[in-house]
């Protein structure tokens, strides 16, 4: 046991191992996991990160963030996962950090019980059944301070509270939600963020260099510049649900997905919509370049069981070709792979689905295409529900070579929901469920 980790209540765990500040690094033995085939399909192998106190791994990075990590660890580094060149290694970046929600009064409250937490690139190497950490880059205002998770603007996202959900927090307009990640060809990262929603350009030291915002989000005091170039119509993201993939394609563009359909007119039409967007930006323009109309399968096909349409999330979009990407549908529980070509005659940007008093709106659709939208074309690959081996809430997905994929689940940093998520000294009662890389063969390829 690590020395690091004493006293904490840990659900589930094989072995915690102590950090080294210079090389922070974390090991586990488990065995490895085949799945059992469907449609030749199978899982080759699963790796999984040890044990790093929170604490730790921050003031590590930047000494003083973190004054009590509540025994929470590493964790959410399976917002994404992207090849870092050599082989078994790869790119991935945390989420805002632990958080949950808690009734007070029978309302929910989004609790923050380590805000000092700063969100992280951090660069992994998967070998036999462990997830070593080989590096990690935290992200900073141009000035080098955190960036933080906390929510950026009172009103328009969820006021941040203590883990106990007792005591409010301030809002950050520095905080970021990170999500997908890229790495550029000069080194610099591209990430994702669900707040603004907001495309992040950072630098390979970890800096902000740039945000990208919608038009209109008016984000004031931020210690890095913000660029407001991104649709106005995006103004209407559902709370939490910005963006979260990210794929860089063949030439340097990125596509970026938003979660969720949009609230437009209002909440009601994004829970029940099927319909969410892609969006084409090109660096050397600064600019968005297309935009174009994604239709999830219905709830029940993604997920057998579930009838709740809102469960629906893009997490993962992966470039597999000049103008062809690989979008994972998923909810919680249930993930499908599908094949999508970026057509021309598809680009919907600056059109009547962007502006927010067309009606009904595009999200209210029940069937885009017979009203004209030029919806894109997609194929099935894979139904990871169907995989043996495959965990749930898979949110990065990284193509290793024609055949195999990696996929990293996000483990909410072993944090539930709901005021049992503590014991009574504040400390983290661990929900056992691991960062675990899982590598998927497919015997056709994409």
């Amino acid at each position: 046991m690590s020395p690091y980790a004493a006293g904490r209540r840990h659900v589930r765990r094989s072995l915690a191992v102590g950090v080294p500040l210079a090389v922070l690094a974390a090991f586990v033995s488990v065995d490895p996991a085949v799945g059992a085939p469907s449609g030749g399909v199978r899982v080759t192998g699963s790796a999984t990160l040890g044990d790093i106190p929170l604490g730790t791994f921050s003031d590590a990075l930047l000494p003083g963030t973190v004054a009590d990590d509540r025994g929470v660890d590493l964790g959410g580094i399976g917002s994404d996962i992207y090849p870092a060149g050599r082989k078994g290694e790869f790119w991935t970046v945390t989420d805002r950090g632990p958080n949950g929600q808690i009734k007070v009064d029978g309302v929910k409250r989004r609790t923050f019980p380590v805000p000092g937490f700063d969100p992280a690139i951090v660069r992994i190497r998967v070998s036999g059944a462990s997830v070593r950490v080989l590096d990690a880059i935290p992200i900073t205002t141009a000035s080098g301070k955190p960036v933080t998770g906390l929510p950026n603007q009172e009103a328009r996202d969820e006021a941040p509270y203590s883990y106990d959900a007792r005591t409010p927090l301030p809002y950050d307009p520095n905080g970021l939600d990170t999500e997908g990640i890229v790495r550029a060809e000069d080194g610099s990262f591209w990430l994702v963020d669900e707040y603004g929603p907001s495309l992040v350009h950072v630098s390979a030291r970890g800096k902000v260099l740039t945000r990208y915002v919608p038009k209109g989000l008016e984000l004031t005091g931020a210690g890095y510049p913000v660029v407001e170039a991104l649709p106005t119509v995006l103004l209407h993201r559902k709370v939490n649900r910005g963006f979260e993939g990210l794929a860089q394609l063949p030439g340097g563009d990125l596509v970026l997905a938003v979660q969720s359909p949009l609230s437009l007119p209002d909440t009601d039409a994004g829970e029940e919509s099927l319909t969410t967007r892609l969006l084409r930006f090109s660096p050397k323009k600064r600019a968005v370049t297309a935009e174009y109309a994604y239709r999830f399968d219905p709830v029940g096909t993604v997920d057998p069981g579930e009838d709740d349409t809102s469960e629906l999330k893009i997490s993962s979009v992966v470039a597999v070709g000049r103008d062809r990407l690989l979008v994972e549908e998923r909810t919680d529980k249930a993930a499908r792979l599908q094949v999508v070509r970026l057509d021309r005659r598809a680009d919907i940007l600056g059109g009547r689905w962007d502006d927010s008093a067309t009606s009904p709106s595009l999200e209210q659709l029940a069937d885009p295409a017979a009203a004209g939208v030029p919806v894109l074309r997609k194929r099935l690959v894979v139904d990871l529900g169907k995989v043996e081996g495959v965990p749930g809430k898979i949110e990065g997905v990284a193509r290793v070579d024609r055949t195999t994929l990696a996929l990293v689940n996000d483990n909410d940093f072993g944090m539930t929901d709901g005021a049992e998520a503590f014991d009574d000294r504040g400390r983290l009662v661990d929900s056992g469920i691991e960062t675990t890389v899982t590598y998927v063969r497919l015997p056709h390829g994409i």
